[in-house]
């Protein structure tokens, strides 16, 4: 490692960057592993993936003329969040993925990557970069896993002896052929607590995710109704899912992010189900103003709060709150409310 390497970790730091690795740009392993994931349909509805194909494989095919890609990562644990083990059993409360308590992580780690760019062609002239947080056909964690910041789990994100896996990455391709940092090697051993706690059963076999049972990609990247099987095993699991970081024994060395962009917005660390679904569109687009949420959409949002109001126990309060919705303008919510209230009623007492 040069000094011009080591100056841009040092930049990075400066900038709040928890740590920064270079990697190359040959993928062709990973892109058949890519090849094959579309191949089984596990994408879903993410179309935009089968668009990209092998190009995801190819950065110099996204960014021509890259040469090195560093990688930025940024913790995001909100140091006074409640506990999430504590929020999943309390089935009246709503559990949002950690990572989305505060504001849109793009925007964060994209602004940070630009300032770092302005840094690097201040001090080394002008040159062609590009900058990326999870906002384009980037393999993120095959890069990661190759420049040393991590290896790739059995829950296919990326784990850090140092840190977990409670953290963005962010990418700058760069046309600078700059010295690369050595792969980390895996430290998974024979655990599978990941596999073995996902609630849907997403997590198929190690480091294989069929992304149309995750809990995830349900609440967030599908927009029609959620499967009827499914939805029980969803819980109060509202926005994401972090089970299988949860379980995860690396995340004891989980650190809190200093960056008071992802300190805790509106509660969402254990907000009630019932004052969420509450919300109306206008409340919903004000109090997510700057956050990852947003981009949902309320007749998604209520959708999710809708299943697990019908996963609740049955109490006055809730019933009430899906029955001020039975009626809702969206068919898509209204499907859902009443299969929560079905699931209240078949409980009801005789």
């Amino acid at each position: 490692m040069t000094a011009l390497e080591q100056r841009i970790k040092q930049w990075g730091g400066e900038l709040g960057f928890d740590a920064v690795a270079i990697a190359g740009i040959d993928l062709s392993e990973d892109e058949a592993r890519l090849m094959e994931w579309l191949d089984r349909g596990w994408h879903g509805d993410m179309d935009y993936m089968a668009r990209h194909g092998a190009r995801r494989a190819r950065p110099a095919e996204l960014v021509p003329g890259t040469a090195s890609i560093i990688t930025a990562r940024l913790n995001y644990l909100a140091p006074n969040a409640r506990d999430g083990w504590q929020v999943l059993g309390d089935p009246e409360r709503a559990f949002i993925s950690r990572y989305a308590l505060g504001r849109d992580y793009h925007k964060v780690m994209r602004a940070k990557l630009q300032t770092l760019a302005y840094r690097m062609t201040a001090e080394l002239g002008a040159f062609r970069y590009r900058v990326f947080s999870d906002s384009a056909p980037v393999m993120e964690v095959s890069l990661a896993s190759r420049n040393g910041l991590g290896w790739r789990g059995k829950h296919t994100l990326l784990l850090s002896r140092d840190a977990g896996s409670m953290f963005f990455l962010g990418e700058l391709f760069v046309e600078l052929d700059l010295a690369k940092d050595t792969p980390a090697s895996s430290h998974c051993g024979t655990c599978e607590r990941c596999i073995d706690v996902c609630p849907t059963r997403a997590i198929v076999a190690p480091y294989q995710l069929d992304a149309r049972r995750c809990v995830s990609y349900l609440t967030i990247e599908h927009h029609g109704p959620i499967p009827a099987d499914l939805r029980p095993l969803m819980g109060n699991r509202i926005y994401g899912c972090d089970d299988c970081q949860l379980v995860c024994p690396w995340n004891k060395y989980a650190k809190a992010s200093n960056d008071p962009d992802f300190a805790i917005r509106n509660g969402l660390d254990g907000a009630s189900l019932v004052e969420l679904f509450a919300w109306s569109e206008e409340e919903f687009n004000r109090r997510f103003e700057g956050s990852a949420i947003r981009r949902i959409g309320h007749e998604r949002w209520l959708r999710n709060i809708a299943v697990a109001l019908g996963n609740a126990p049955a109490s006055p309060g809730i019933v009430n709150a899906l029955q001020a919705r039975a009626q809702d303008p969206s068919p898509l919510v209204r499907e859902h409310v009443a299969w929560a209230l079905a699931r209240h009623a078949a409980t009801a007492p005789a």
